[in-house]
């Protein structure tokens, strides 16, 4: 289970995935935004040439913010957003990181554990900080 560097090329399967993970998917266009900007850096997982899953984050100075993680339903629970996880803290250490954080869901508890288990502590909560008005809380690991 190798992950890989986002490509271009990547950007469908991605917004497709991200459309069956997620109640308020970041759109085509925000994807490619935000992978052509600066400082940002995106990890893919495939099984059999399939993108299963991802994760995208940018990095400012001594600051990574993961803004995307997403598992294909029928891979999770197997590690794979664990593995995404992993790339993007080894990424942003290469890329100077001291500090990564992160909104989750304050519903999503499969994620608050995978993050937890990763070395993420809350710090705090956004609420009514997505679309549909669900709060979010704020997390943060020392790198």
């Amino acid at each position: 289970m190798n992950g890989r560097a986002w490509t271009f090329r990547d950007l469908d399967a991605i917004a497709a995935l991200e459309r069956e993970c997620f109640s308020d998917p970041w759109s085509r266009r925000m994807l490619a935004d935000s992978f052509l900007s600066d400082g940002f850096f995106g990890t893919v997982l495939e099984e059999e040439g399939a993108i299963v899953a991802y994760g995208g984050m940018h990095i400012a100075f001594d600051e990574a913010e993961v803004e995307l993680v997403a598992v294909s339903e029928m891979y999770r629970r197997c590690g794979r957003g664990g593995k995404v996880l992993e790339d993007l803290i080894d990424i942003a250490r290469e890329r100077g990181a001291k500090k990564m954080f992160l909104e989750v869901r304050v519903s999503n508890s499969a994620a608050q554990i995978l993050y937890l288990k990763n070395g993420f502590t809350g710090l705090y909560c956004r609420t009514r900080y997505y679309p549909d008005g669900e709060d979010a809380i704020v997390m943060r690991k020392e790198l």
